[in-house]
């Protein structure tokens, strides 16, 4: 089936329950309550996720594009806004928190199979565009 150990897709199905059940305890009870509009994009955004990371406790190697997304988004998040904020000294509470969230995180590409995603996302051969064409049925007549 697959060379990744037994204990590296359980440990993926560890992160997916982590982050299934943080995110549906911390945000689910937070939908339908008013809030700024782009908090409220968040929230719905996160309650999906938390859909998807507990699919990921099922098919833990089909789902690895959602850790990929987790690992890459934190990781920009985490360059682009607090290094600068803190390097600048103006990292306040609300920066302080999320980058606290993010290092949570960072134990995502610790339980990654690398290998398979570089040979899965990178080296394996595309689905194709197109449909392959048939053969002409009327070819093997005219001869």
């Amino acid at each position: 089936m697959h060379d990744i150990s037994i204990f590296r897709v359980n440990l993926l199905r560890a992160v997916y329950l982590l982050i299934g059940v943080g995110l549906a305890l911390s945000i689910w009870p937070q939908l339908g309550r008013p809030q700024e509009l782009m908090q409220g994009v968040v929230n719905c955004m996160l309650a999906v996720v938390a859909v998807l990371a507990l699919v990921g406790v099922r098919h833990p190697l089909r789902m690895l594009p959602l850790l990929l997304w987790e690992m890459l988004w934190k990781t920009l998040w985490v360059l682009l806004v607090a290094l600068p904020a803190w390097r600048a000294g103006t990292m306040d509470e609300g920066i302080a928190a999320t980058l606290f969230a993010c290092a949570v995180g960072a134990i995502v590409p610790l339980t990654l199979p690398w290998s398979h995603v570089w040979r899965r996302y990178v080296t394996d051969g595309a689905e194709p565009w197109r449909r392959a064409k048939a053969p002409a049925s009327g070819a093997h007549a005219v001869q």
